[in-house]
């Protein structure tokens, strides 16, 4: 069976194709505003709490601040089920391959908060002690920083909505 092939501009196309129309597309565009809206407002993160910044990650999702109204809901156990990875606090170097196993589970579009001065950058133990990793983005790539320390809930909501507006401005089916 022989595709039918239509020549656009000088190139083939396919039946059932994503088309580049020039100067974007209303559909196109329309499309990508909703799945964006969509995906920012539904994110399932999965906590990597390993210190003091930790509570305050806890508190976060707490009845209080409620990071659910905004669209993060129930923490997920697993990360084959969460998009997002909320890192907070120390990293030691024996827990580095477990949180790189961790992050290449997820499943694409991934996303990354890290919390927290020790999070960042080692904190505090950054000159003293050899076993702490200098910075959680020298092991998996980092979307949003919240510094602090530990840094309140309300810098965490902050950076979570933060993390909202990257999404909704990411192209889903246009290229940039």
């Amino acid at each position: 069976m022989e595709l039918k092939k239509k020549n656009i501009s000088n190139k083939l196309v396919f039946p059932g194709q994503m088309h580049e129309i020039p100067n974007g597309g209303f559909l196109v565009t329309k499309l990508d505003d909703v799945i964006n809206w969509a995906r920012s407002n539904s994110l399932w993160p999965l906590i990597f709490g390993t210190s003091c910044c930790a509570i305050e990650m806890m508190a976060t999702a707490d009845a209080k601040y409620d990071w659910s109204r905004f669209g993060f809901e129930v923490a997920r156990a697993s990360p084959r089920q969460a998009d997002l990875i909320i890192v907070s606090g120390t990293i030691v170097m024996k827990m580095a391959p477990v949180l790189k196993r961790l992050y290449d589970q997820m499943p694409e579009p991934k996303y990354v908060i890290a919390m927290g001065a020790c999070t960042i950058s080692g904190g505090p133990f950054f000159y003293n002690t050899y076993s702490v990793v200098k910075g959680v983005d020298h092991i998996i790539p980092v979307d949003v920083y919240v510094p602090g320390c530990p840094p309140r809930p309300e810098a965490l909501l902050h950076g979570m909505i933060a993390l909202q507006e990257k999404i909704k401005n990411e192209p889903y089916f246009r290229k940039r």
